[in-house]
């Protein structure tokens, strides 16, 4: 089914719209949910609760790209479990992203950085954009979906250790894209 007739469904409060979008998302946002969390029955849990935002959220929500849409939703909603766990000491599935990642991300510990998120934001997405579209899919696969190493690797049909390094001189021209527009790591 196509994904205007399934939010046409949702809009017209038809319970058959959760059906289709588990049918054809599930393993998706399994995998995103996994890929963050590490744990089978949490990333089943978040692809429920993400169903379930669903359900609750269109309407009002008329998600363009409901893929896109419903990868975020399940991404926060992982990254919210993950936290939750995470403070309890449960699990550290995100663990070696964000410690990849926290040389050239400042932390957002205060009302105050709420601003500057924003700001952090645009930037990010700018670089991005002057990244050849294999680079840009490198760091989106890696830092967004959470793919591992190895996976990237498999992927691309290179060595892991080429992936690392990759990675590498990518954040590397992050902290310095982050820097050059004055943004405090």
């Amino acid at each position: 089914m196509e994904d205007q007739q399934i939010i046409k469904l949702f809009w017209d409060r038809e319970e058959q719209a959760v059906k289709e979008t588990a049918y054809k998302y599930s393993a998706y946002c399994y995998a995103i949910a996994f890929n963050v969390l590490s744990v089978k029955e949490d990333a089943e849990e978040c692809v429920n609760d993400t169903l379930q935002k669903a359900w609750d959220s269109i309407p009002p929500n008329r998600p363009d790209n409901l893929k896109a849409w419903l990868g975020k939703v399940c991404r926060n909603v992982a990254l919210n479990l993950w936290q939750k766990n995470h403070a309890k000491k449960r699990n550290r599935g995100m663990d070696l992203l964000l410690s990849e990642l926290e040389e050239c991300i400042p932390s957002s510990n205060t009302v105050e950085k709420e601003i500057e998120n924003s700001e952090i934001s645009m930037c990010i997405n700018r670089w991005l954009r002057t990244l050849s579209r294999e680079d840009r899919i490198l760091f989106v696969r890696r830092y967004w979906y959470g793919d591992a190493v190895k996976a990237l690797a498999k992927a691309r049909g290179t060595s892991s250790q080429t992936i690392t390094q990759r990675l590498f001189r990518l954040r590397k021209g992050l902290k310095a894209a982050l820097e050059k527009e004055d943004i405090q790591l």
